[in-house]
């Protein structure tokens, strides 16, 4: 179609002067060029049209006034023309911008105009042949998608013989920055760092800010870390910026690496900047980290300002280093600094949280002796310190103080008295402080929340409802934030249709539910096993445009998981990952636990690593979770290893991790490394639990180590610990095992008199313990007491006994224990019926036991090689050989191994029945039998 138009160009400039005055000629331009060219050749005859209508207006406005001088004379008089031909320029500067400024435009319309393909590119080659730069960089300020800028830039770079100029790409990344789109920011820079030049500096800053703005601090750091692989120097701003968004959301990890770039690159770091990273780390705990950065400031002869001296006293302080708070407060003013309204605020703030009141008192009193006007901020604080520790006399001083000095306490000093009696409970003279305040204060919102808080929590949900109307009737509606309280206090004390109500009763237009009101709702919904509810409201979440992030995921995974819907559950992990949701530290520990609870091992371990794999480092509740999860699931030999590598990574060990591991070693018989583990427990300042000497106990008694056992427990009796029935029935267990029955009675006449009620557990240990010590008259006493003690045999209760009966040839009493459990409804297992059918016959009772193993069989049960060893001993013995020898058969086929006893039993039954060729068949197997077993005994 193109071929055409090259070779026809006065017939391309007819149409294109007429396209747009004469419609049929535009007709004959459409079908003959396409719509895109036609459209254009339209668009531009009627450019050139205003265009030549404007410069006419232009000359003959010129005209006018070329015709007059200055003064209103003609220059025939001896006027001069320098005002008119002043006009003349602006006018003809003024021609040739708007003549770009339409070029521009209509190069836009052209590449906006439909999908990038030869048909838009032939029409910018008749629009201009030969882009000049102006142009380019002109049309790429103004496009907003990507992959529109990106092929016109690489159109306009085809026709140029050099690169295109720095400007031009620094063009095209902006539209990036403002697209937040960087798919091919790599190859373009890369282009840029083989043409000799790179991003300038508002366009680096630019491209971060862009995903600083929408919260994107991953790809903005990835937008730096991109720059610095083709060496190029990202601006100052770029990186203070980053490092200022990382520094909210306490993200240390990027923000030290950027830190340490800049100083890589010569950057001046200042010390405002040192005191952004100092804060974050000293919040983390990481005090080493903190100080590392403190002399490393130091050392680039950087003084310390009163900012930073009052960020450590307040950081330091909050995460308990209270002491090192002291130093700083005392070192700032060694160094000349005088400390200021926060200086002392924080500091008393720090002593009063870590409970040194006097201190905080002695520094408060320091601080307000000699001033005229108190200050508010320190008043404030240690009206809640007073509050806090319960001298709430001393707290009603201090605003008796304040009023003495002028000045009129504020709303938020008795708000802290009205939160320090609300969580004390005295919430009677919380109501009282709160008419007092009026008579200084006006309640605020905050005030109002506090008290509708304590109530609901105090589980008054009426006079939280009254509050909240009395706050209505102040002319303070409820803000979400009221609602958000009465919603979670209502899901926590399970009364979840009146918090349903509450946010049905939301005026969205004044108070619209954020993500909190959703959250807590979901959550409580999902609690009480009403997961559909709960995904109802999640979709009505997405539908306000309100945002779910990983906690409402979490809440949703958990429940689903909870309530036995576990494939609800990994739907909802998908759908998550689909919407864009990362799923955080916290998710994915909840998801894994979920996951191991169902027992679906593999998709356990699959988590773990993909915490790894996300980027996030596991903590000691991961790798306490996946330890648990491995035990439960018979995977208890992993724990040694799983150990050390929480070891290696630094994790700090608490009760729960501790509990976990014993409980792990103890299970794979490295008892002695649990024993080792409980001291490191105790040197570590964590004290052990039930759960730990439960753990340590039950395994000493499995490795039959029962004084040490006995000496561990009495050491939990004697420092407090409440020991319950698991500990108790370990060492009836284990002393029962070795036969010391006397010892295993003994502890369960201790646990009784506890009121520790045995368990069918407990009950069973020891029977076992009776019946293999043969004293079987015992074992039916102490069945007689367990039933009076109202505890419920289970199979495994009646298999014991039964077992022990046939052991001294009770058969019709086993027998009738048998009868007995199967009223019960109780399933025997296929160690009850071997022994059932053994012992039946045994004592001559052929066709029931032959009887009772079909039965067996009919019922879905699989006999075992000891089932039918069984079955077919007592048919030989009750001559019964040729039954004997069908099962015998059926025996060979399934694979079992045929005992020598039962071979020799059957052998002779079928030479009685002179079943020759049978019993040479039976002959062969047992001679086969004889030899192997000789091979083995040699081997």
């Amino acid at each position: 179609m193109f071929s055409s138009f090259s070779r026809r160009p006065s017939t391309l400039r007819r149409c294109f002067s007429a396209a747009a005055i004469f419609p049929e000629v535009n007709e004959v331009a459409r079908r003959q060029f396409g719509d895109a060219l036609a459209s254009m050749l339209a668009r531009k005859a009627g450019a050139v049209i205003l265009r030549s209508v404007s410069c006419s207006r232009v000359l003959i406005s010129a005209r006018s006034f070329t015709s007059l001088s200055s003064d209103g004379s003609s220059p025939e008089h001896g006027g001069s023309l320098p005002a008119a031909a002043n006009y003349t320029f602006n006018q003809e500067h003024f021609s040739k911008y708007d003549g770009f400024r339409q070029n521009v435009e209509e190069a836009c319309r052209i590449v906006e105009g439909g999908r990038w393909g030869p048909e838009i590119e032939n029409a910018l080659n008749m629009f201009d042949e030969k882009p000049q730069p102006e142009l380019v960089i002109g049309v790429l300020r103004r496009l907003r998608d990507v992959n529109q800028a990106l092929n016109f830039f690489r159109w306009a770079e085809g026709k140029s013989d050099h690169p295109l100029c720095p400007e031009a790409y620094n063009s095209l990344l902006m539209v990036m920055a403002k697209a937040k789109n960087t798919y091919c920011l790599e190859q373009i820079l890369g282009e840029m760092s083989i043409a000799g030049f790179g991003p300038s500096n508002s366009c680096s800053v630019e491209l971060v800010l862009s995903f600083v703005r929408v919260q994107k601090l991953r790809e903005a750091f990835d937008i730096i870390q991109t720059m610095r692989k083709f060496k190029f120097r990202p601006a100052f701003s770029a990186y203070t910026t980053l490092i200022g968004a990382l520094a909210a959301i306490q993200e240390s990890g990027p923000m030290l690496a950027l830190f340490q770039q800049m100083q890589e690159l010569g950057y001046e770091v200042s010390v405002h900047l040192f005191t952004t990273l100092i804060r974050v780390f000293a919040r983390e705990g990481r005090v080493d980290a903190a100080l590392s950065l403190l002399d490393e400031m130091k050392s680039n002869s950087l003084e310390a300002d009163i900012v930073l001296y009052n960020v450590c006293i307040d950081s330091f302080g909050k995460v308990g280093k209270v002491d090192m708070a002291w130093k700083f407060f005392h070192e700032m003013s060694a160094h000349g600094l005088v400390p200021d309204d926060v200086t002392y605020t924080s500091m008393i703030g720090v002593l009063c949280k870590a409970n040194r009141l006097d201190e905080a008192v002695e520094i408060f009193e320091h601080m307000d002796q000699n001033r005229k006007v108190p200050c508010v901020y320190a008043y404030n604080t240690m009206i809640m310190g007073y509050g806090s520790a319960g001298k709430f006399n001393e707290a009603f001083n201090l605003i008796e103080r304040q009023k003495e000095k002028g000045c009129i306490p504020s709303v938020i000093a008795y708000n802290c008295i009205i939160t320090c009696l609300g969580q004390s409970g005295q919430l009677d003279e919380a109501f009282r402080t709160f008419e007092e305040m009026k008579r200084d204060a006006v309640p605020n919102a905050a005030t109002y929340n506090i008290l509708i808080d304590r109530l609901c929590k105090a589980g008054k949900v009426e006079d939280a409802f009254k509050v909240r109307d009395a706050m209505e009737e102040a002319g303070m509606f409820p803000n979400v934030r009221t609602v958000n309280i009465m919603i979670d206090r209502l899901c926590k004390a399970r009364r979840v249709d009146q918090a349903y109500l509450i946010f049905k009763g939301m005026d969205h237009k004044v108070c619209t539910p954020d993500e909190i009101t959703f959250c807590s709702l979901i959550d409580g919904l999902g609690k009480q096993g009403r997961v559909d509810d709960a995904y109802r409201l999640y979709e009505q979440m997405l539908d306000s445009y309100e945002m779910p992030t990983a906690i409402v995921y979490t809440s949703l995974i958990r429940n689903f998981f909870e309530c036995g819907r576990k494939e609800d559950g990994h739907k909802i992990y998908k759908e998550m990952l689909e919407r864009g949701c990362s799923p955080d530290l916290v998710l994915l520990n909840t998801y894994m636990d979920c996951a191991f609870k169902a027992c679906e091992t593999e998709k356990g371990r699959a988590l773990f690593e993909e915490i790894k794999a996300r980027g996030l480092v596991p903590d000691v509740r991961s790798y306490s979770i996946l330890i648990h999860g491995l035990i439960k699931a018979g995977f208890a030999r992993e724990t040694y290893e799983l150990f050390y590598a929480m070891k290696d990574q630094g994790c700090i060990l608490d009760t729960r991790a501790y509990n976990t591991v014993i409980d792990g070693f103890c299970k794979s018989g490295k008892v002695n490394k649990a024993y080792q583990l409980l001291d490191e427990m105790k040197s570590k300042g964590h004290h052990p639990t039930v759960v730990t000497y439960g753990s340590v106990i039950d395994g000493l008694c499995k490795i039959d180590r029962l004084d040490e056992a006995y000496m561990l427990f009495e050491e939990a009796r004697s420092i407090g610990i409440v020991l319950n029935v698991v500990i108790y029935s370990s060492l009836i267990d284990g002393f029962g095992k070795v036969g010391r029955i006397d010892e295993a009675y003994l502890i369960m006449e201790e646990m009784m008199q506890k009121g520790l009620a045995p368990t069918v557990y407990t009950w069973n240990s020891l029977l076992d313990a009776l019946v293999k010590s043969e004293e079987i008259d015992e074992a039916v006493v102490c069945f007689r007491n367990m039933k009076e003690l109202k505890c419920t045999p289970n199979h495994i209760t009646y298999s014991i006994l039964i077992n022990g009966l046939c052991k001294i040839r009770k058969f019709n009493k086993a027998f009738v224990y048998w009868q007995e459990m199967q009223k019960q409804g109780l399933k025997p297992n296929t160690i009850t019926y071997t022994t059932m059918i053994s012992g039946l016959a045994k004592a001559g009772n052929i066709l029931e036991a032959k009887n009772l193993f079909e039965r067996f069989k009919a019922n879905g049960g699989v006999p075992d090689s000891a089932s039918y060893n069984a079955i077919i001993e007592g048919l030989s013995i009750g001559n019964r050989a040729v039954d004997a020898y069908g099962i015998f058969e059926e025996t060979r086929m399934k694979g079992f191994n045929i005992h020598t006893k039962t071979c020799v039993a059957l052998l002779d039954a079928l030479h009685k029945a002179e079943c020759l060729e049978q019993a040479a068949i039976v002959g062969a197997v047992l001679r086969e039998t004889a030899k192997s077993q000789h091979a083995a005994k040699h081997w």
